[in-house]
């Protein structure tokens, strides 16, 4: 589907895929040949993250490819491994079990040197977490570190984890009440602040 194009014609392909629908079932093989083909970083991290929303659609599908967007998660290039990280959170949101053996080395990426990776990896345990909750239960600790994260887009989206799991699992995150109510009062973003407390919320709630 793609040879003979350029980046841009690829790009731009990939674009019109991602808005067409109707048309991933068909096309998920050849979006996935991608990440094995001489093709440019942008061309790939752009085929990472269409792999994971077709994934999120058709996870019998997508089960054949896990590996290849799995290596990814390892990769020199930040971006690379943020689009891996987002795909095997979009494939694990629709089923659990695709995405089971590449736990440990997405767990790893709470420790990652780019802030948008680690970004990516709350983002992709919240995913997760959204139908296998159980996956997290004994883990929220991190995330309770991570609200203090150097990078702002990563102290946003920390809190953002407890919500998930406090809808499904409060007694889970119940622990951690006192210490998300402090940062719902005391801390400097009040972004940080407005999660934490709809965090708080939820929980009790449930």
């Amino acid at each position: 589907m793609f040879e003979n194009m350029d980046d841009e014609e690829i790009l731009k392909e990939l674009r019109q895929l991602t808005k067409d629908k109707e048309c991933w079932k068909t096309n998920l093989d050849d979006v996935a040949l991608i990440l094995n083909g001489d093709y440019s970083d942008s061309v790939k991290a752009k085929a990472l993250w269409l792999l994971g929303e077709m994934g999120l659609k058709y996870p019998k599908e997508i089960g054949l490819y896990v590996k290849d967007i799995g290596i990814y998660l390892e990769d020199e290039n930040p971006k690379l491994r943020e689009r891996s990280a987002n795909a095997i959170g979009r494939i694990g949101r629709a089923d659990k079990d695709l995405v089971i053996d590449y736990m440990d080395k997405l767990m790893k990426m709470r420790n990652d040197e780019s802030a948008n990776v680690r970004h990516a990896f709350i983002w992709a345990c919240e995913n997760i977490a959204t139908n296998a909750p159980d996956l997290f239960c004994e883990k929220l600790e991190i995330f309770y570190e991570m609200i203090s994260d150097p990078g702002e887009k990563v102290r946003i989206e920390a809190p953002e984890m407890f919500r998930v799991i406090g809808k499904t699992r409060p007694n889970c995150v119940k622990p951690y009440l006192e210490k998300l109510e402090y940062v719902a009062e005391n801390d400097e973003n009040p972004t940080v602040r407005i999660h934490s407390a709809g965090a708080i919320r939820i929980t009790k709630k449930h």
